[in-house]
């Protein structure tokens, strides 16, 4: 019963490893938090997309932040495809479901898709500018 058990517990653990290590499964290159905060204090054109859910965006967010839900990302492609030459931030809490998002968007043709390194967690945890 004991191995049982530790068998049980290293297969959870091993689960939960490999779910915290593929935060962005895109490949999609990495901009930091500060590179971010930079474009954003510059008014630079960009897309900072938040892929979370509606509750998530509303309790906070990146300053100019788009949002389109990660499950409504399909059919709310024609609302950002001025973008698919331009630079693209994708973001959520943790990077799961931006990680979902990047290779669709690369997949229609978007050419500047970046992953927000740390996501909307780190940024919060950074206490960097809220909306």
């Amino acid at each position: 019963m004991y191995r049982s058990f530790c068998f049980a517990a290293a297969l959870l653990l091993s689960t939960l490893l490999m779910t915290a290590c593929s935060t962005s499964d895109s490949n999609a290159p990495v901009i930091s938090q500060q590179t971010l905060l930079q474009q954003i204090e510059t008014k630079a054109d960009i897309l900072i997309l938040d892929v979370r859910t509606t509750d998530e965006f509303k309790n906070g967010h990146i300053p100019g932040a788009y949002h389109i839900d990660h499950r409504e990302i399909k059919s709310r492609l024609k609302e950002i495809e001025a973008y698919k030459n331009k630079p693209v931030i994708v973001y959520c809490h943790s990077g799961v479901r931006a990680g979902r998002v990047e290779p669709f968007l690369i997949e229609q043709g978007f050419t500047q898709i970046r992953h927000l390194q740390g996501d909307w967690s780190a940024w919060e945890s950074n206490k960097l500018h809220f909306e």
